[in-house]
């Protein structure tokens, strides 16, 4: 590449100790190139990205729609019941899948 690397070959072997990670010489370079052209990504955004723009975690703006919370008359439990295969009272009852209580 040409361009100064931003990151040194003995920062990322300090990386990858802390890391607690056991990167042979080969991956050294390897990582440090990787991580050069990252960080120069990195840099570009940083050069483009304008003051008056805000930072922001989704490109649309979200808004939490909520409704009314009124009670309304549901199923009762029987009516709910009645169209399954079994039941216990006022639960469905299913096959156990797990040897657990």
């Amino acid at each position: 590449m040409g361009f100064m690397p931003t990151i040194s070959r003995d920062e990322v072997a300090h990386l990858a100790r802390l890391a607690r990670l056991d990167l042979r010489e080969d991956e050294l370079d390897h990582y440090a190139e990787q991580l050069d052209i990252i960080l120069a990504s990195v840099a570009r955004v940083a050069e483009v990205a304008a003051a008056d723009v805000p930072a922001t975690s989704h490109p649309i703006p979200l808004t939490n729609v909520m409704r009314a919370d009124v009670a309304r008359v549901w199923l009762t439990a029987e009516e709910a019941l009645s169209g399954a295969p079994a039941s216990d009272g006022r639960r469905f009852r299913v096959p156990r899948i797990l040897d657990e209580e």
